[in-house]
C-alpha cells in the first residue's frame, strides 16, 4: 500500500513490522494515497 509523507511528500511503503515513520524525513504523518476510480452513488 502506498502512503506519502505529509512534511517531505516523498512515496513510503511501510515495513512488515508496523513501521510508521519516513524513511526519508523521519516525520511520522504519513497520507494514505486515494485510488483513481471514480465510484457512482446509487440514490434510489
Amino acid at each position: 500500500m502506498s502512503y506519502k509523507c505529509s512534511r517531505c511528500k516523498r512515496d513510503v511503503t511501510l515495513d512488515e513490522y508496523g513501521g510508521v515513520r519516513c524513511p526519508y524525513c523521519g516525520h511520522r504523518v504519513l497520507l494514505k494515497e486515494r485510488g483513481g476510480g471514480i465510484k457512482e452513488v446509487d440514490v434510489h
